[in-house]
């Protein structure tokens, strides 16, 4: 796959989870009306946070969004990195895929791999993937899809682990970096 424009991204991205068996659910609002924690849409799950705490049955075991954030601050704030890096704005689109106890680890981490590899063919050898340091199940699971231990890495909480507030869901994540190059910074 060549060069995508954004809304080719976004439709590849939906499609392939509609595939296995996503429902696509519309972006909440910016401005939540039904959650007095946040002040705006900080992250693609936040329109699921009642499924997740299981205060609501959620109606389809699976979902793939697209949804508006804004980074404002919060527990986590990561506001001063705006404008000093590349992949942080004030204004952004969450893709997200979720399950709603139909699948976990294993299942997210092959759909994540598949889409990039597969689906938009970005070379392996430029891929990196960090786990956190306590997650070692995710690293033995990135392990048996081929990824040299070379190019995994542990990192802390304030890297690989998600918490959207004092309460919550929360836990552990793995994230996947591609590798433009020496010209870009060094090697992770």
């Amino acid at each position: 796959m060549g060069v995508l424009k954004a809304q080719e991204l976004r439709d590849t991205f939906v499609s392939f989870f509609e595939e296995h068996g996503h429902t696509k659910v519309a972006s909440s609002s910016l401005v939540p009306h039904d959650d007095a924690t946040l002040l705006f849409a900080n992250a693609g799950m936040n329109q699921f946070k009642d499924y997740f705490t299981g205060r609501v049955d959620p109606p389809h075991l699976r979902a793939v969004t697209i949804q508006k954030c804004v980074r404002a601050g919060g527990k986590h704030n990561d506001l001063e990195e705006v404008g000093h890096s590349p992949r942080h704005h004030t204004f952004f689109e969450m893709l997200g895929n979720f399950s709603f106890g139909d699948y976990f680890k294993k299942e997210a981490i092959h759909y994540a791999w598949n889409f990039l590899t597969e689906k938009l063919n970005l070379p392996k050898e430029k891929l990196f993937v960090s786990v956190h340091k306590s997650d070692r199940e995710a690293f033995d699971l990135w392990i048996a899809l081929g990824i040299p231990e070379e190019k995994l890495f542990f990192r802390e909480d304030k890297d690989n682990f998600w918490e959207m507030g004092e309460v919550g869901p929360c836990g552990p994540c793995s994230e996947i970096f591609y590798d433009y190059g020496e010209d870009y910074g060094p090697s992770p």
